[in-house]
């Protein structure tokens, strides 16, 4: 794509926006190519073989579309990074405002991406390479560089982890003990990492007046460094870890730590007026606590999380980013956000209207994804029709087995299955299922399922069915795919 923008006109740059729309694009073509089947001919560059053709292909129209569009938008952009340069301290009160208030969408990406990668350019004095953006712009040695990133640091550092402390002061005595470990966790993440997400998750839905103030004093907080020529900034976040990396280029960087006191104190006294004042239902003032202890060990927190999330036979995808879970469930409306908050659960997020759930969980939540998936092949809920197929150690014996299926064994499955007439759709979801689509349910032959090392069958409506097979789910879905009948 860069190639073609490059050959059109040598003076077009996308910056970082290339690689995001060219992600997404390849991300959009793997889910839609995955699974395609070709002509016999050509049946090498199926399934996902073809997935990097058709992007590369994609890649190429892309750049003949964006060549032609993107450099009057380029020089919008480029007038907009100006104007938010000139403006000094309100510019970065705006940028300070939207940013904290685009959290909730999550677009805030798109808007830092602009001002830290984009907006501005300065050539390195070593290198002669011209550079984009605030934070590349900083750590290429620009003395202007770092103004849309000093306001953070007191926010992060001081700010946020003072709300903690006014939202433990003003929960109900009873629930202290139950909070207060979790609020030091998320004020400790916010001090050390600049991760804010499990503190403004916490208060977000549940006081949104406290998290508009916030937004305010962030903004406030971004004009204040600027107005006193405070210049520092960060790799990841405004956190103590990168405070300290980043010092060595700062300008005024001692002066944010009087700042940065300054704002614990106003965020505690603003916290704590509002909370009091307004009986905002922060964590542990709500009217109604659920009956459930969050206090689950850890060995009981993933069947916990799976039957908060609707059940082993709800879940087809288990992933996580930085602070969330993200999730993809055949009915989320099964989900209980109820049960997940009483589990830690921050904030429990529906985007569109398919089964995308995001469980916002704090920095934890690669560990409590990794959980889930480990107990997926073996964790049933009581009620769900998930009958025992074979032994106690049927897990055992599917894990020590090679992940590889012939095409003896897949016609055996196709059999089980009820034959390529029965068989609608196949596909591996959760990395220990299969998720496939019969004609006739009737027709599945469990005891041969057993026998070939299925653990369990949970059926669904429409002819949908779950088997839990163990990590060969992958494998057989690929075997069984050719034998469909199209």
């Amino acid at each position: 794509m860069i190639s073609v923008l490059k050959v059109i006109d040598p003076g077009i740059d996308m910056g970082v926006l290339s690689g995001i729309i060219s992600g997404l694009v390849a991300g959009a073509l793997y889910n839609r190519f995955k699974d395609v089947k070709l002509p016999e001919y050509l049946a090498f560059f199926g399934g996902r073989r073809f997935v990097p053709i058709a992007t590369g292909i994609s890649a190429v129209c892309l750049g003949l579309l964006f060549g032609v569009i993107w450099p009057p938008l380029q020089q919008g952009i480029n007038g907009l990074g100006q104007l938010m340069l000139e403006s000094g301290s309100f510019g970065a009160f705006a940028f300070g405002v939207l940013n904290r208030l685009l959290i909730v969408t999550g677009l805030h990406h798109i808007l830092n991406n602009l001002v830290w990668f984009v907006f501005g350019s300065f050539t390195d004095p070593e290198t002669g390479r011209v550079v984009t953006g605030d934070l590349a712009r900083y750590f290429a040695g620009d003395p202007k560089g770092g103004q849309f990133m000093a306001g953070m640091f007191p926010v992060m550092m001081f700010g946020l982890p003072a709300a903690c402390l006014a939202m433990y002061r003003n929960a109900r005595p009873e629930r202290r003990k139950l909070i207060g470990g979790l609020l030091l966790s998320m004020a400790l993440t916010a001090f050390l990492t600049g991760v804010t997400e499990p503190v403004e998750f916490a208060f977000m839905f549940l006081a949104p007046l406290l998290y508009l103030l916030h937004a305010l004093l962030t903004g406030l907080s971004m004009a204040l460094t600027d107005l006193l020529d405070i210049r520092l900034g960060f790799t990841f976040s405004g956190g103590a870890i990168d405070l300290a990396l980043g010092w060595g280029r700062s300008t005024h960087g001692w002066m944010l730590w009087p700042l940065g006191l300054l704002y614990a104190g106003i965020y505690y006294l603003v916290f704590d007026f509002c909370i009091r004042r307004f009986n905002l239902k922060t964590p542990g003032r709500e009217d109604d606590a659920s009956s459930e202890s969050g206090d689950n060990a850890e060995a009981e927190r993933a069947p916990a999380f799976i039957r908060a999330l609707g059940g082993a036979a709800n879940l087809e995808v288990v992933d996580a980013c930085t602070t969330r879970l993200r999730l993809r469930l055949v009915d989320r409306d099964k989900a209980s956000d109820a049960q997940l908050k009483a589990l830690g659960a921050m904030a429990v997020v529906r985007p569109g209207k398919a089964g995308s759930l995001q469980v916002v969980v704090g920095p934890q939540a690669d560990s409590i994804a990794d959980e889930i998936r480990r107990a997926l092949p073996f964790d049933t809920q009581p009620g769900e029709a998930v009958p025992p197929l074979g032994s106690p150690n049927a897990a055992e014996e599917v894990v020590s087995m090679q992940a590889t299926v012939d095409a003896a064994e897949a016609q055996a499955w196709l059999g089980a299955l009820g034959g390529a007439g029965n068989l609608r759709e196949v596909r591996d979801v959760a990395l220990t299922r299969l998720r496939v689509s019969v004609a006739d349910e009737r027709k599945l032959a469990t005891e041969q399922l057993r026998r070939l090392g299925g653990q369990g069958v949970s059926s669904l409506a429409g002819g949908i069915c779950h088997i839990l097979v163990g990590p060969r789910a992958a494998a057989l879905s690929q075997a069984l795919q050719p034998l469909l009948r199209r």
